[in-house]
């Protein structure tokens, strides 16, 4: 792990923390992913699964790491998020849009069942899109090899990391671990039976179904009434939520019906799926005589299927038996995959730290404007390009050059976290209801004042902000009950009570003349606060004219500042 540096957060589950990094010395950028080591079995089923993988519809896994604390799994980034805020941000795709997606989702299923891995827990969110949107399957943490017991890989990958639960209860503790998501689950999975090819094309299906009608096939916020819906009811055909677009065609109404049979005899196999006509001859076959084994992708499936061995699987059906055999052989033997450690085996969390360091532009930038003559009173520097184009040098010495044009010195320190004003947690607002001389109503007592008591406060309020005294316990006062506006401005109903009345008028007038700076931005803010919080702004509410006479006249304030000073 200290050849990667950490950059931003990228995603965040409950007890996982994904990174945006980079390798030392190289431009190419992955996604590290930072665990707690509770999560052992999981991590370790998807490095066993992937760790030779290569394939465009297949995030690429790439290492893994060991600290004290965390598992840190290195994969391939990607920049399109997942495909479950994709559904989320445009509730639904049209069925273009669906068909190419679908091509990259059999196109990588396809790749996985012949490698004899079952995917188990197809859902959206598992769904990651590339840049420039090809689709790939993430997280294989509940994926198996088919045929086997993926309760007895997790409770074995425990009792090795040294748990001292006896094997029964172990067990037990695991079967709760290997269940995915039941929106998505197939009937017979429902029933307990185990995994098999026709339930992933269920899942299939149901993504198929919520992709373009922007909700699942079957959902419910009861997990019952949700194993009902799915084991007895048919779903109803797929509407988008936009009423403006075309409506589904009958090929992937078909095509639907086909992958959503309850019974996994009747359901459409790989054969069928992919003569289909709703893919538009989007996949073809040389030979009408051969089987399944011998498709080809018009996608040019393959192109990216890097190790040998699945090359091989693919020409060589019977090679599967092997792969399943190998994947036999670790599932007794998990202790063959082992994570990386740090240097010397000392588990250190810190090297793992976001740098805060400015990077050598910026460094560089500040010594000029600090007047330093870097030319005269610095010993020149040859520049590592100079020393490559002055003459002829061997390889070893050439690489070595290049590793230095790569390599900048933030790489190579490490430094803590600090904290960061843009995104430090604000102080709570407190105020003193001694010194308030009106009574601190909660916002539940205030949504109750009708009529006359309504007023009565509204006048006790504004007539203690519009006090002329200008000592500083008068000024104190005001701040207090200004603190307390921003307390109670915070509910939607209060604030727009707030907002349309007498009260908001006032505050425009002490923006502009209060004399205490303090006062005024104290006003600001709960004007801010009313405005963000109300649930009718009108068009004649005058809050951006406000905010932006304040903000000019503390702009104009300190510049007058800097020029006394």
């Amino acid at each position: 792990m200290e050849n990667f540096i950490l950059y931003e957060e990228i995603g965040r589950g409950s007890k996982t923390v994904v990174y945006k990094g980079r390798r030392k010395g190289t431009i190419n950028f992955v996604a590290v992913l930072c665990t707690d080591k509770c999560k052992r079995p999981e991590i370790t089923n998807w490095v066993r699964l992937t760790h030779e993988i290569k394939h465009k519809n297949i995030v690429t896994f790439h290492e893994w790491y060991e600290t004290s604390n965390h598992l840190w799994l290195v994969v391939e980034l990607c920049t399109g998020g997942s495909l479950e805020k994709v559904i989320a941000q445009d509730e639904n795709l049209p069925e273009d849009v669906v068909r190419e997606f679908g091509i990259d989702l059999i196109t990588g299923l396809y790749h996985l069942h012949k490698l004899g891995i079952l995917f188990c827990d197809i859902s959206p969110g598992k769904i990651l899109l590339e840049g420039p949107g090809t689709l790939k399957f993430s997280n294989f943490c509940l994926a198996k090899v088919e045929g086997e017991n993926l309760e007895e890989f997790f409770a074995l990958v425990a009792a090795e990391e040294g748990s001292d639960s006896g094997e029964n209860v172990l067990k037990k503790s695991m079967k709760s671990r290997v269940k995915g998501s039941p929106i998505y689950t197939a009937p017979e999975i429902v029933k307990g039976t185990d995994f098999s090819i026709t339930s992933d094309l269920w899942s299939l299906g149901c993504l198929l179904y919520e992709m373009f009608s922007g909700k699942p096939p079957f959902s419910s916020e009861n997990v019952s009434e949700l194993i009902q819906k799915i084991l007895f009811e048919d779903p109803l055909p797929p509407i988008p939520k936009d009423s403006s677009l075309p409506k589904a065609s009958s090929d992937f109404i078909n095509l639907l019906d086909g992958l959503l049979q309850r019974d996994p005899q009747k359901r459409l196999t790989w054969t069928g799926l992919l003569q289909h006509p709703f893919w538009k001859n989007a996949f073809t076959r040389e030979d009408e005589e051969s089987s399944i084994e011998d498709f080809n992708f018009s996608r040019n499936v393959m192109e990216c299927s890097g190790p040998q061995d699945s090359k091989d699987l693919l020409q060589n059906p019977q090679s599967r038996q092997e792969k399943r055999q190998k994947s036999d052989q670790r599932l007794e033997n998990p202790t063959e995959l082992r994570p990386k450690s740090t240097v010397g085996d000392q588990l250190n969390e810190t090297m793992f730290l976001l740098s805060s360091r400015p990077t050598p532009r910026t460094s560089t930038a500040v010594r000029l404007n600090l007047g330093e003559d870097v030319t005269q009173n610095s010993p020149q520097k040859t520049s590592p390009l100079t020393k490559i184009t002055s003459g002829h040098l061997s390889q070893q010495d050439l690489e070595s050059q290049m590793r230095a044009l790569i390599y900048t010195d933030s790489d190579l320190v490490i430094t803590p976290i600090i904290d960061n004003p843009k995104i430090m947690k604000q102080p709570p607002i407190r105020f003193d209801p001694k010194i308030l001389h009106l009574p601190a109503h909660s916002v539940d007592k205030l949504l109750f004042l009708k009529g006359q008591d309504w007023k009565d406060f509204l006048q006790q309020v504004c007539s203690q902000l519009d006090s002329t005294e200008k000592s500083t316990g008068a000024s104190r006062v005001k701040l207090n009950l200004l603190c307390y506006l921003c307390m109670v401005a915070g509910h939607k109903e209060v604030a727009t009570r707030l907002l349309h009345s007498p009260l908001f008028q006032l505050l425009i007038q002490h923006l502009r003349i209060a004399p205490n700076w303090d006062i005024r931005a104290k006003v600001a803010r709960v004007i801010g606060l009313l405005a963000s919080h109300t649930t009718e702004l009108r068009e004649n509410t005058p809050v951006i004219e406000v905010i932006s006479f304040y903000y000019s006249n503390v702009t104009y304030a300190k510049k007058r500042l800097f020029l006394i000073l």
